[in-house]
């Protein structure tokens, strides 16, 4: 299901233009809007938390178009000129003015000045990204902002900042224990029920200052979930709110999801088979997820000299335009610069199906292909 959108509004002919058909396939197809989906069960979740704690103040946007200007994109949320994530290798670009949103906070500016005062932004953002069982070019999240007045702070003895710096790690504290219950407060690590434990990471965002990451460990490695701060008061002063502080987060729905359904690998909340699909249903959160099946995985290698251009987002972006989501992971296992100052990089691509099995031939053409299309595109010498 492809919703509004066609295929001239997003793959052009435009120089700029780096859209692949298989992210524009992916637009439109609104997972988090569906209420038997892990992400739209979780959203949900997430709703009846700030309805029952903040008496229905959130007002609630989850069908935003996921096209908007560079401006909404960068400018308004005071990204740099020079930020990375500006790149054409970190981002989907339609024309140079025009991107697929790397982020739900590309309508905060708008919302902010059209009145809203407390609001959620939930929506499908745009990557180009590694490849491995947590990172895919096309994920979900919820943007959240709170604005205070004056009044809300003066009478606490702390300034605006510190006030709302407090009431947002309480605020998602208790999103926490909504979520996964039975949550123990730490000092730097909160734990909660399941073995789940999590911390908070001081960090840097261009429009947020003091900001925090929130990180859950799942499948022996930290996961950020979220990443959240005191609003920059430039943004809300542009947006006419001089007198006023604000806090905001972007979590990150389907790193949540994995933990609490239990759902090993970033590319099953794309699944269309029933094994998957009919495990969920509207309103159960946490159901754990049942494997249907653990096909083998094929590993391929391949090596090359790279070029100053090289860079492995370009590389993903070809193995998945080739392979789909028959690709699981593709890791730099080896690299070695040699007496004429030349780079070689060795690259392990694991093919595995998640509903059945891949064939040798199957493999075997998909790797050919790969290979083709890096040397032609990259301009890499292959070894």
């Amino acid at each position: 299901m492809n919703v509004g959108f066609k295929g001239k509004d997003v793959v052009r002919d435009d120089p700029a233009n780096n859209v692949p058909d298989a992210i524009f396939s992916k637009l439109g197809m609104q997972l988090h809007r569906r209420d038997q989906h892990p992400i739209g069960i979780l959203k949900n979740a997430i709703y009846d938390y700030f309805d029952a704690n903040y008496s229905n103040k959130f007002d609630k946007f989850d069908d935003l178009c996921p096209i908007v200007s560079t401006k909404e994109n960068f400018d308004d949320v005071l990204v740099p000129p020079d930020h990375v994530s500006r790149s054409y290798n970190d981002t989907y670009y339609i024309d140079p003015q025009t991107v697929l949103r790397c982020h739900t906070s590309a309508h905060q500016a708008e919302l902010l000045r059209r009145g809203h005062t407390h609001f959620l932004v939930t929506g499908d953002v745009y990557h180009r990204d590694s490849i491995d069982s947590t990172h895919y070019p096309v994920f979900h999240q919820m943007e959240g902002v709170r604005v205070f007045f004056p009044g809300d702070w003066e009478t606490s003895g702390m300034d605006g900042t510190s006030y709302a710096a407090e009431d947002l790690k309480k605020c998602l504290e208790g999103l926490a224990w909504h979520l996964f219950g039975n949550l123990d407060q730490k000092i730097v690590l909160i734990k909660c029920k399941g073995d789940v434990e999590m911390r908070w990471i001081d960090t840097y965002f261009p429009f947020t200052n003091p900001s925090f990451e929130l990180e859950i460990y799942f499948q022996e490695k930290w996961l950020e979930v979220l990443g959240c701060g005191v609003t920059e008061q430039e943004i809300l002063s542009r947006s006419g709110k001089t007198d006023n502080v604000a806090w905001a987060f972007g979590l990150g729905l389907e790193r949540l999801a994995m933990v609490l359904f239990g759902i090993p690998d970033i590319r099953l909340f794309w699944s269309t088979d029933e094994r998957f699909t009919s495990q969920f249903s509207k309103g159960q959160l946490g159901v754990k997820f049942k494997p249907f099946s653990k096909y083998p995985p094929c590993y391929k290698d391949m090596s090359f000299w790279i070029n100053e251009s090289f860079t492995e987002n370009n590389l993903c972006e070809i193995v998945r335009g080739v392979a789909g989501d028959l690709v699981e992971e593709v890791q730099l296992i080896d690299n070695f610069t040699n007496k004429k100052e030349m780079t070689s990089h060795c690259y392990r691509i694991a093919y595995r199906s998640m509903e059945r099995s891949l064939t040798d031939d199957e493999i075997n053409e998909l790797q050919w292909n790969v290979r083709e299309q890096v040397q032609s595109k990259l301009k890499v010498v292959l070894r």
